[in-house]
């Protein structure tokens, strides 16, 4: 479909963004995406402004932020018209996922070192049975 310079439509603003047409009207609906600008019939329509607040979103879900977290950024938004607020609690939101990485890291490092030493114990028996297999293989000439 046809856009006006500047305006992007949901399959290529998708592309762009390798993410679904749904996931975009999903994150309209639930209020992280908005001002959309329809056009004929109701067809949506996106600007570079959307693509770049999009962008954040994906960003944002991938450094392990919720949803949820982002629609209260979103409030804090709304209601206080402030950057320095709403940058505050990022802050704040990234640094409690930062410390809950800190934790995940220290457990999977305990995990690690327990694989470690059942791999050292199991290629200890391996090693044992295979010097008692050669011991019962001399006696037996």
């Amino acid at each position: 479909m046809k856009t006006v310079a500047g305006e992007i439509s949901i399959g290529e603003l998708a592309k762009k963004l390798e993410m679904s047409q749904r996931t975009i009207r999903y994150y309209e609906e639930i209020g992280l995406l908005n001002s959309i600008k329809r056009v004929e019939a109701g067809r949506r329509v996106y600007t570079e402004v959307d693509l770049r607040r999009l962008k954040l979103i994906k960003r944002l879900k991938i450094m392990g932020m919720t949803l949820s977290e982002m629609q209260e950024l979103e409030a804090i938004w709304t209601i206080e018209k402030s950057n320095d607020k709403v940058l505050r609690r990022l802050l704040e939101l990234l640094s409690n996922q930062l410390h809950r990485l800190d934790d995940r890291i220290a457990d999977l490092n305990i995990l690690r070192n327990e694989i470690l030493e059942y791999q050292k114990r199991i290629q200890s028996k391996i090693w044992k049975m295979q010097n008692y297999s050669r011991r019962a293989v001399k006696k037996s000439n």
